[in-house]
């Protein structure tokens, strides 16, 4: 797996402040992209030891809310099996910080994927740049979705952010 960056209490990416990593590889190449540099997987630099120690750094901090996967695709074939263990560990260290990840995949194409069980929030489909508003929380265009993933697992239907279901909005 390579990565472009790692953002620090970033508010963007995820409710509350956040660490984010940046992977390289997608193969969507949504029209618009904020982050084309992103696309090819050889590219940014290998993901190591010193990188993962970075990020936990940051969530050992009180205040970080939790990690964000966003890149590229944290699904494409080059970063799933490495942020899968990396989610699995964050998880296992760090049980009450959040786990966000932003996919051009849709739910339906990967909710079986083991890193889903480790998933809290996911932002999912490709960005429409014809569909762009910046309005949107945590999303560019009005066709993704952000997942409740714990909810929509519990209830076997798709739950979004910060919908409550006892108001009926689904």
């Amino acid at each position: 797996m390579r990565y472009h960056n790692i953002t620090k209490d970033d508010m963007l990416n995820g409710d509350g402040l956040r660490v984010v990593l940046w992977v390289a590889g997608c193969s969507h190449h949504c029209k618009g992209c904020q982050n084309p540099i992103t696309w090819d997987p050889n590219g940014g630099i290998p993901f190591d030891e010193a990188a993962k120690q970075e990020i936990f750094e940051q969530l050992d901090k009180d205040y970080i809310s939790g990690i964000t996967f966003s890149g590229g695709d944290p699904l494409h074939a080059a970063n799933e099996a490495g942020l899968t263990a990396l989610a699995k560990e964050i998880r296992e260290k760090y049980p009450s910080k959040d786990i966000w990840l932003y996919t051009g995949y849709r739910w339906e194409e990967i909710c079986d994927h083991e890193i889903i069980q480790y998933t809290d929030v996911l932002v999912d489909g490709r960005f429409i740049l014809e569909q762009l508003d910046v309005t949107l929380p945590w999303k560019g265009s009005p066709n993704q979705r952000v997942i409740d993933v714990r909810q929509t697992l519990e209830k076997g239907k798709i739950i979004l952010f910060g919908e409550d279901e006892k108001d009926g909005k689904n």
